[in-house]
């Protein structure tokens, strides 16, 4: 009996220097596991543009979306319907301007702003397809313009773009702005181009 206590008592430290050990694994072994119940679920995602509803009718599109610069997926109707050609002739006073459908549909476009259907038609060079510039510093051709041409009274707008909203002319080499000839929208398009349409009855 007192020899197998010697051996115990000589076994003592070495016991408890692996029970020491031991639990040091344990503990770091717990901390290194990521926490997955305390976890924030990931969000879902956005619906699919396919899976909203979809309208056939200009007007009833805009009032759905609000503003929007291009019809996307969800307009499935005609894309140029003759019913806003009819109506972009009579708000721009060209009724009889005698002008083809055919051409009209592909020359004019349409977008939603505050829930309204909006009209422009390029036949005169008008940017449709682009916002207003309302950039104040004069470009390279205007620069290039003025040295050809010192003290114009004007910079074409061949030269300075369709969309500026802007007059430039030329003292003597340098181009300088004149005064502002167009408003802007609040999606940031000339105000003076694109026409309003009343809903349909």
């Amino acid at each position: 009996m007192k020899k197998g206590l010697t051996i115990f008592l000589s076994t003592l430290p070495m016991l408890l220097v692996l029970a020491v050990t031991a639990c040091g694994s344990a503990a770091s072994a717990q901390n290194s596991v990521p926490p997955s119940s305390t976890a924030m679920p990931i969000s879902a995602s956005a619906t699919p543009l396919s899976a909203l509803a979809t309208y056939t009718d200009p007007f009833a599109y805009c009032s759905a979306v609000g503003t929007i610069d291009t019809p996307d997926s969800r307009y499935t109707g005609v894309a140029m319907p003759d019913a806003l050609i009819q109506g972009y002739l009579k708000a721009a006073g060209l009724q009889n301007n005698g002008e083809p459908m055919d051409l009209l549909r592909t020359t004019t476009s349409w977008r939603c702003m505050d829930k309204a259907v909006y009209v422009c038609n390029i036949g005169a060079n008008l940017p449709c397809d682009s916002k207003a510039d309302t950039n104040k510093n004069p470009t390279q051709a205007m620069q290039d313009f003025c040295k050809a041409n010192p003290d114009a009274d004007s910079i074409p707008m061949s030269v300075t773009g369709h969309a500026t909203i802007y007059s430039w002319g030329c003292a003597k080499d340098t181009p300088r702005l004149l005064s502002q000839v167009s408003q802007v929208d609040a999606a940031g398009y000339i105000t003076d181009i694109w026409y309003q349409l009343p809903p349909n009855p």
